[in-house]
């Protein structure tokens, strides 16, 4: 059987002037210097405006621009080392939790969450929503779900975040056998970007937890991180390393 030669791939010149883009961002803009819009871009550059775009997308994703509503795109800040766990195995909402609880709702999750769960899809469930922040930005929005029979001695409290406050604290009664995390790459919901101060449809990292005691999924966690934000690596002992920029100073999770 003969060999095929393959041809080489041309350089895509979207690819080219994302080279190109980032040069000058290095070179001619500071941080929070909001760019020129596109069509002087796209005329500075010569090339067309729907090429541009996808240049810009591409380094909005890598964390080198910004897109803010009212404002436009701007040069992003250096990424920030967010720790999303730890090696022991520990409640949500304990003593050094990085995480802001807001509020507390009973109602019925979504269908994958109750399969999760193990409850009838049906049945309403306690919705713990939580925020975190990082050098005074956000960073990750967290829908921390607990069936009722997990929280048995939860009693009347006020709303918002007192009341997500006595569920994690009842939750903290049970016994944690393990936890089981997953992070896969998403698209911000409607919802999620005004937490997160981006557009709807921006890059997230989705990082799913469960949560089991001896009986079953006490709770299941879902956390959104921007995904411009971090950059995980995959350490010989499988724990994951957010580093701060180029850096690799980050926590271990």
């Amino acid at each position: 059987m003969g060999t095929t030669q393959l041809e080489p791939v041309q350089e895509p010149k979207y690819w080219h002037l994302r080279t190109v883009l980032s040069e000058a961002l290095d070179s001619e803009f500071s941080v929070g210097e909001v760019l020129p819009n596109e069509r002087d871009l796209a005329a500075r550059f010569g090339v067309a405006r729907a090429t541009l775009r996808q240049a810009l997308e591409q380094l909005e994703l890598e964390g080198r621009l910004q897109r803010r509503r009212g404002v436009g795109t701007t040069v992003a800040p250096p990424r920030v080392g967010v720790a999303v766990g730890t090696r022991e195995h520990v409640w949500p909402g304990v003593a050094d939790d990085a995480w802001q609880p807001v509020d507390s709702t009973l109602a019925v999750p979504p269908a994958a969450v109750a399969d999760a769960l193990g409850t009838d899809r049906a049945a309403p469930v306690h919705t713990v929503r939580r925020s975190r922040v990082s050098h005074g930005r956000p960073v990750a929005a967290e829908l921390l779900h607990v069936p009722p029979a997990a929280v048995p001695g939860l009693t009347d409290a006020p709303s918002g975040a007192a009341r997500a406050r006595a569920v994690l604290c009842e939750l903290h009664r049970l016994e944690l056998a393990h936890q089981e995390s997953a992070v896969e790459l998403g698209s911000a919901r409607a919802d999620e970007a005004r937490e997160l101060d981006r557009l709807p449809g921006a890059p997230v990292l989705v990082v799913t937890t469960r949560y089991l005691t001896g009986t079953g999924t006490a709770a299941l966690s879902v956390a959104t991180y921007r995904a411009d934000t971090c950059r995980l690596t995959f350490g010989d002992t499988g724990d994951v390393e957010i580093h701060d920029g180029v850096a690799a100073t980050s926590a271990v999770c």
